[in-house]
C-alpha cells in the first residue's frame, strides 16, 4: 500500500547470514537481512544491534 508521501513499507522477513568486521581494536557484528514489501525482496547488511532493538523475534 503506497502512503500519501508515496512511500511503500518494507518489513524483515528474516536473517539470512552474520558477519563481523574487525577494525584495529573493535569488532562490528552485522547481519544479512532479507525484505520484502510489495515490490518483491531485496537483501542488505544492517548492524546487529540495531536489528535486535527494532525486531528483537528475528534475532536469536
Amino acid at each position: 500500500q503506497v502512503r500519501e508521501n508515496l512511500t511503500v513499507e518494507t518489513l524483515p522477513i528474516r536473517i539470512e547470514g552474520r558477519e563481523v568486521k574487525r577494525l584495529r581494536n573493535k569488532e562490528i557484528p552485522s547481519v544479512k537481512v532479507i525484505w520484502g514489501g510489495p515490490a518483491g525482496e531485496y537483501a542488505t547488511w544492517e548492524l546487529e544491534n540495531k536489528m535486535r532493538e527494532s525486531y528483537p523475534e528475528l534475532v536469536a
